[in-house]
């Protein structure tokens, strides 16, 4: 056998394992949702802010129905909107670091990808809507973006309080 017909049989077979594998990957996935995925450790999960980061798995998602204070600098587009903003967002993030270290969330539902690529979902730790535990510390706050209601605002000049505990 030639160079070009190692090279075809080398191709043939590179598209065939890589048909494969895409098999495998969309019948293992489960559909938007669908009820959730196994749990997985947050010891491994990002926290980017307080209501945003990575999964596991490198996936990028925001928690669903609640808003977080933003901790990008206030020159940001995107950013907080007040130097106050940004100090309630180190706050935010600190408690849902803390919620969640070294335990177990399971997404509870998942609905799809956001505007920014981001899957949306509702996770929960020990039984419970994670989003709600945050809500009740007081750290974030109800959204109803799917229902086109306003950002919360964070800038209310009100004094910060470390967060202390849990």
């Amino acid at each position: 056998m030639g160079r070009s017909g190692r090279l075809k049989e080398w191709l043939i077979t590179f598209v065939v394992l890589a048909g494969i594998a895409f098999g495998v990957a969309v019948a293992t996935r489960e559909p938007a949702g669908s009820g959730g995925k196994a749990g997985f450790e947050t010891s491994s999960v990002y926290w980017s802010d307080g209501d945003s980061g990575r999964l596991a798995d490198g996936t990028k998602f925001r928690l669903h129905g609640v808003d977080a204070p933003e901790t990008g600098s206030t020159d940001w587009y995107s950013g907080a909107k007040c130097e106050q903003e940004r100090e309630l967002g180190y706050a935010a993030k600190a408690r849902v670091r803390e919620l969640t270290r070294d335990r177990v969330l399971t997404i509870s539902h998942d609905y799809g990808p956001d505007r920014y690529g981001r899957l949306v979902v509702d996770l929960s730790l020990d039984g419970q809507d994670l989003a709600a535990l945050l809500v009740a510390a007081g750290t974030h706050k109800r959204w109803d973006y799917d229902g086109g209601e306003s950002k919360p605002k964070w800038c209310t000049g009100r004094t910060v309080q470390p967060i202390t505990g849990s």
